[in-house]
């Protein structure tokens, strides 16, 4: 039976409806275009995982109090900030199957609506002194941008190895997580100790779920993102890499050539995706998606038994089940 995401959240449904309100208030402003863009990006939310992980987090760290709806909100609105800065770099029309910010108010406007989402989030979080938690979310806004920019640079060479791979994606999305689990740990009055290990942990779940991501690009779950994505706009996936690492140094460059100059061909990205399959680039990232996976679980085991507990391993099985 596959996990709901509704059942999952029973142990904090409350004070996830109560987020929801003190959310919508924290973008509430008097500028009346700035105020319209703040409902249409609130109207199209996605899961709320984040927020999830840090609630269920605190609840399982120690009690959940104002500094944890802080902290949430402080999460929220700097990952929405840098998905709407995200959608101007790649010149994005769409997210979620809705038009993206950009598209309908232009670039300009899209990039002062991103800084204002990120100062609202810093602001927030100086006004009621929430020093730590501050620290915590700057530091992965740090590590995302080194991620995507780390990224971009290897895409122009396409000599991604293993080990930068897993660099880039603990920078891009794993630190966003552990953040999250941090954040709520800390905001429960855990000790730096426990902070720690929920950072850690995760950092592990976020790696998980990215190697998730990226098995959704070879149709590997018949839902998700659209086939071959990653391979058009020339990022090396986990895959990718294993299936290149074990070519001959001609079909390598073959395979390398297609991506660098016919990405934008579909029958190509095909060909592509069926020499990863052949090569057992999926087999390997599964392993190595439930490697990481083994490791949450396993650090999360040492944590005392509560509901808190038992919906964030639910959570983390979610993430690695999950078809979209």
């Amino acid at each position: 039976m596959s996990l709901r995401l509704e059942d999952i959240k029973s142990p904090i449904s409350s004070q996830m409806e109560e987020f929801e309100h003190t959310f919508r208030s924290s973008m509430k402003t008097r500028v009346l275009l700035l105020d319209k863009i703040m409902n249409y990006i609130v109207k199209r939310k996605g899961k709320q995982i984040r927020p999830m992980f840090i609630f269920l987090s605190a609840g399982a760290c120690g009690r959940i109090n104002d500094s944890t709806f802080r902290g949430a909100a402080l999460i929220e609105l700097v990952h929405t900030a840098s998905l709407v800065h995200d959608d101007v770099v790649d010149n994005a029309n769409y997210r979620r199957g809705f038009f993206s910010v950009n598209a309908l108010w232009k670039n300009k406007i899209a990039v002062l609506v991103g800084d204002f989402l990120l100062t609202r989030g810093l602001f927030l979080a100086l006004e009621h002194k929430d020093y730590e938690l501050l620290s915590i979310c700057t530091n992965a806004v740090k590590e995302m941008s080194e991620g995507e920019l780390m990224q971009m640079e290897k895409a122009r060479q396409l000599d991604i190895t293993e080990e930068v791979y897993f660099e880039i994606i603990r920078q891009k999305t794993a630190s966003l997580i552990a953040s999250c689990c941090a954040i709520g740990a800390s905001s429960s009055g855990a000790s730096p100790e426990v902070v720690q290990k929920m950072k850690t942990f995760g950092e592990l779940v976020g790696m998980a779920f990215q190697i998730k991501d990226d098995l959704f690009d070879f149709g590997d779950d018949e839902i998700g993102k659209p086939l071959g994505i990653d391979i058009k706009e020339k990022k090396m996936t986990l895959p990718l890499i294993y299936a290149l690492s074990k070519s001959s140094w001609l079909e390598k460059r073959r395979v390398i050539n297609i991506i660098k100059n016919n990405s934008d061909q579909p029958k190509k990205v095909k060909e592509v995706i069926e020499f990863v399959k052949a090569s057992g680039g999926l087999q390997y990232a599964k392993k190595s998606m439930g490697e990481y996976h083994g490791k949450a679980l396993e650090l999360l085991s040492g944590f005392p038994e509560s509901e808190y507990k038992t919906s964030l391993l639910q959570l983390v099985q979610f993430t690695i089940e999950r078809k979209t």
